[in-house]
């Protein structure tokens, strides 16, 4: 008695299988989302950079910046791009040489609420103080001939815009300070200098420029 063989089933070809579909899709998908990733990656967009220090109140104009195209991706509407800077704009924070600007630190001159004054202070400055650093301002208001009371905060937060320093004096002598400083600082500090109150500016802690 012969035993029969058993029936085979014909394979089905690999190509056939929904799951090989399924596979080839899904490294399609990964390719492709890889591929825009790198792309969005390489998009770079104008935007400014510092060609100086520019502080606070600071009138900013195209000569005060440079073009540069950078890549940003998602933050690339947080700079300020050529087609922003119009009409007449001031800084609102100290911007470094070679820094991207933010929209952020920009606004318009006419709000403002800073101003410059130029202050000579009574000693010499450290060598470590210039454009952007932020400095306090005293007073020790005058007495009398040659005496002065305790000296007190005139300016909490001033920012440098230049420093002009005596050189002619031995030992360390007076600087003139060009200051930003807040406008309701502004009738204290030019009453302490017509009543030739003694004004020293001093750098603030961990400032220096």
């Amino acid at each position: 008695m012969s035993v029969s063989e058993p029936v085979r089933t014909p394979r089905r070809a690999f190509w056939g299988d929904a799951r090989f579909f399924l596979g080839i899709l899904l490294i399609l998908a990964s390719v492709a989302g890889v591929w825009l990733v790198v792309a969005a990656a390489r998009q770079t967009a104008p935007v400014y950079a510092a060609t100086h220090t520019i502080v606070p109140g600071e009138a900013i104009s195209a000569d005060d910046l440079r073009v540069v195209d950078v890549a940003l991706g998602a933050l690339a509407g947080e700079y300020l791009t050529p087609e922003e800077l119009t009409g007449a704009t001031v800084a609102t924070r100290t911007i470094d040489d070679g820094e991207l600007v933010p929209s952020s630190s920009v606004g318009a001159a006419e709000s403002a609420r800073t101003t410059s004054v130029v202050v000579r202070s009574t000693v010499d400055v450290p060598a470590s103080v210039g454009a952007g650093t932020v400095v306090e301002v005293w007073s020790a208001p005058l007495l009398e001939q040659g005496e002065y009371d305790a000296p007190r905060i005139l300016v909490a937060d001033a920012t440098v815009v230049s420093v002009t320093r005596d050189e002619s004096m031995i030992g360390g002598g007076a600087a003139a300070l060009e200051l930003v400083i807040p406008r309701a600082d502004v009738a204290a500090t030019l009453a302490a200098m017509a009543d030739e109150s003694a004004m020293s500016v001093v750098p603030t802690t961990g400032s220096g420029s």
